[in-house]
């Protein structure tokens, strides 16, 4: 299961939302993955995520694979959303 994500903050995917973004991602079994330009990164890996350097206007996919894969996207969504991260 998977959903595309367009980054609209200036600041792109920075370290304070990447940080909340890895927290929540912590709380589920599920394995997560964070693409960006063709490479798969884990979503619950802080240095994994910054390692990316996602800039305003990049298209992310979030990619959930286990048993609570659609609580983990909704909750990732509704954090890039709150964030401002995304729309």
């Amino acid at each position: 299961m998977q959903k595309k994500f367009i980054v609209t903050d200036e600041a792109g995917l920075h370290a304070r939302p990447a940080t909340k973004l890895v927290n929540i991602a912590s709380k589920f079994s599920s394995e997560l993955k964070l693409e960006y330009k063709g490479r798969n990164v884990n979503l619950k890996s802080i240095m994994g995520v910054m390692s990316l350097g996602i800039r305003q206007g990049a298209e992310i996919t979030i990619i959930a694979e286990g048993d609570d894969q659609e609580e983990a996207l909704t909750s990732i969504e509704q954090e890039l959303k709150s964030q401002g991260i995304s729309n």
